[in-house]
């Protein structure tokens, strides 16, 4: 199950990952082709632009990953009783069974009404990625949300010096657009900034806290007492993102391969989630 596509059919979360994207595009569009190519200012242009645009695909490429990527699904209706008769049970062990997904549920595992499937160290549902963010997938949730702040914080800086810009010289010649429109979508670029700034830079503090203390929101949020052993500080950056400190930390598509996806996706098709 791990190795096939991995998507979740629900409404809601569709709609708000198309939208996501529409914002990163719409926001590219503003940078491009209202402040970058009018400017003047050849390296001015080219630098920012190549930076901006390298930052959204990173954006969108970790989005991808976190919504394509199984986030740690129980397999479902496992908990049969032949099964659970074959477990070599240790005398006094327990192993609880999900109600609602038929599942043997392990440690730290939470069932998620909208994936409706149990998954391991969830920490929430998210509908701007149509996915739970859980084992598998929080590396991606994070450099998701790292390069969206990333992109907001360039965008509002940008929409800073072109206001500047236009005042300080003429609103004809700093925009092709004529200035009421350039004023319209430089502070409708400047509300998605704030906010999609705001957001993402308090859940990017949010999930690396949870990581460096080993703690998911959900158990934070129940103050679930520990019974497991808790990986702190490095030791959880390193189970999360994998291995030492690297460039590979940053990077989503870190440990893709197209082939052997395509390869697989045909032999067993899409794992859906309904």
């Amino acid at each position: 199950m791990a190795d096939r596509v991995w998507f979740i059919r629900d409404g809601c979360g569709m709609v708000c990952a198309v939208m996501t994207w529409l914002l990163v595009i719409y926001a590219d569009f503003v940078v491009t082709f209202v402040m970058l190519l009018p400017s003047k200012d050849f390296w001015y242009s080219l630098i920012n632009g190549v930076l901006f645009n390298c930052l959204a695909v990173l954006a969108l490429s970790s989005h991808l990953r976190t919504m394509l990527t199984d986030p740690g699904a129980v397999p479902k209706g496992n908990a049969t009783k032949e099964y659970m008769e074959s477990l070599q049970l240790k005398p006094g062990e327990v192993i609880y069974k999900c109600p609602k997904c038929c599942s043997i549920k392990p440690e730290r595992a939470h069932h998620c009404s909208i994936c409706k499937r149990c998954i391991r160290k969830m920490d929430h549902h998210c509908p701007w990625v149509n996915n739970c963010v859980g084992e598998r997938n929080q590396r991606f949730f994070v450099l998701f949300t790292m390069y969206i702040a990333l992109i907001s914080a360039h965008a509002l800086i940008l929409c800073g010096f072109q206001f500047f810009s236009c005042v300080r010289g003429q609103w004809i010649e700093c925009s092709d657009f004529s200035p009421p429109v350039t004023v319209i979508l430089l502070i409708f670029l400047c509300l998605e900034g704030f906010l999609f700034l705001t957001f993402t830079a308090v859940m990017f503090g949010t999930q690396i806290h949870s990581i460096c203390n080993d703690e998911t929101e959900i158990e934070r949020l129940k103050s679930e007492k520990p019974t497991w052993e808790r990986r702190l500080r490095w030791e959880g950056m390193k189970s999360v993102f994998g291995g030492q400190p690297s460039l590979l930390w940053i990077n989503p598509f870190a440990g893709f391969r197209i082939r052997r996806l395509m390869l697989r996706a045909k032999k067993g098709g899409p794992e859906f989630s309904v």
